[in-house]
């Protein structure tokens, strides 16, 4: 048996005939590099000079590689999802209120619940979440990341955009607010994250990608107007989600989560960071946004089935059903529809104008009209439509007004 650094087999004896034998080597050796000396000297010049070069390859090779150690590594230039996650999870906020609801029987309580996120305003920080988590709700308590509980009121909301404006009776060191981007340079296909509280689970995270943007949904607190320019995600919501973050790689707020679709795996909406900074200040310092452009019709997508029972060729568009009296498009002289049909198994009022421009952007659905609106247009301003009239392309200017609120 050996191990390291032993010799194998005999113990080294002092033998003359073997202190020879070596001696004889070492002056052969000598006279070999003395004979072929000038031979020798250049190709071990070029041996180093190889070996050289190669030592260099291999150190700017070890200096290249990525560092693999520890729980962070970096992905197209974007922080691990556990470090980005540790960076945002003390700003991210559970919501708990209680309402009170009349029944045949006398009144019921329920708890409502949701999420929300620090966000800091010039003179102070607030907490952002949902409309429809606090709407009708008393007694409201914010929890934060340390398991620390206050207070907090409503300082504003809009039905409209399901948000509000919080106020949370904590000390200052509680909030640790992130930072909200605009999501105007957001591509579909683009990672996020979402952190919440689904079911009382405080922290919870889910990651996916942004499946489409400008997209419309339906609130039943936005009393029958869809809330645009809404973010569709492939990220899972659950109730007590509702208005967390939705943030990008960079720890950025890109949205707030607000609904999923019933049954539907893999189908989440985000309000856009977009319409918070449009918003935020307003609901804090007034207690409401009055800035809702409004056209005063309603309408549906055009589609080929449509266009043929039209006897028209634009397959794409918004074709006006109603109008409101008095309302901006009425005063603009836009036609609604006005013969009932059945269109592939839909009642459709056939003959109205079909909006397929605003300001020289193309129009494809409703979708589009809504979430231009919001984005791009603000009460008071005209807008140029273009529209398809009796197969004729023609402009009409229009006036937007003012959103009416609410009835209570």
């Amino acid at each position: 048996m050996s191990g390291e650094g032993q010799t194998e087999g005999k113990e080294w004896v002092n033998n003359p005939t073997r202190r020879f034998s070596v001696l004889t080597l070492v002056i052969m050796l000598a006279l070999g590099i003395i004979v072929g000396g000038g031979l020798g000297y250049v190709t071990l010049s070029t041996q180093i000079t190889h070996l050289q070069q190669q030592v260099q390859f291999l150190q700017t090779e070890i200096q290249t590689q990525p560092n693999y150690a520890g729980a962070v590594s970096m992905t197209d230039g974007n922080v691990s999802l556990s470090q980005l996650y540790q960076s945002v999870k003390d700003s991210v906020v559970m919501i708990v209120g209680t309402v009170v609801t009349r029944t045949l029987f006398g009144t019921a309580t329920a708890q409502v619940q949701g999420s929300g996120f620090v966000y800091s305003l010039p003179d102070r920080p607030v907490v952002i979440t949902n409309f429809h988590v606090v709407v009708g709700a008393s007694n409201i308590v914010v929890t934060f990341a340390d398991g620390d509980a206050y207070k907090a009121s409503v300082l504003g909301s809009d039905p409209y955009s399901d948000l509000a404006v919080l106020s949370v009776d904590a000390p200052p060191y509680e909030f640790k607010p992130i930072p909200v981007v605009s999501s105007d340079g957001l591509r579909v296909g683009d990672p996020v994250m979402a952190i919440g509280s689904p079911f009382g689970l405080t922290g919870s995270v889910t990651t996916g990608i942004v499946s489409q943007l400008g997209r419309t949904i339906q609130e039943s607190t936005a009393g029958g107007y869809t809330i645009a320019d809404v973010i569709q995600i492939s990220a899972a919501i659950n109730p007590g989600n509702s208005g967390g973050p939705l943030l990008n790689y960079l720890g950025q707020v890109i949205g707030i989560t607000t609904a999923t679709v019933s049954g539907s795996e893999g189908l989440g909406f985000a309000i856009s960071s977009s319409t918070i900074l449009r918003e935020v200040v307003q609901l804090a310092d007034v207690g409401k946004y009055t800035a809702h452009p409004w056209l005063g019709a309603s309408g549906v997508d055009m589609n080929y089935d449509i266009s043929k029972a039209m006897g028209v060729n634009v397959t794409y568009g918004w074709l006006i059903q109603s109008l409101v009296s008095g309302g901006p498009a009425d005063i603009a002289g836009l036609r609604a529809g006005n013969q009932r049909a059945e269109v592939a198994g839909n009642t459709v009022m056939l003959g109205g104008d079909i909006i397929i421009a605003m300001n020289g952007t193309r129009i494809v659905n409703g979708d589009d009209l809504s979430s231009y609106l919001e984005r791009y247009t603000l009460p008071g301003q005209s807008l140029d439509l273009t529209i398809v009239r009796n197969g004729q392309v023609i402009e009409v200017t229009v006036t937007l007004g003012a959103r009416p609120p609410l009835s209570s």
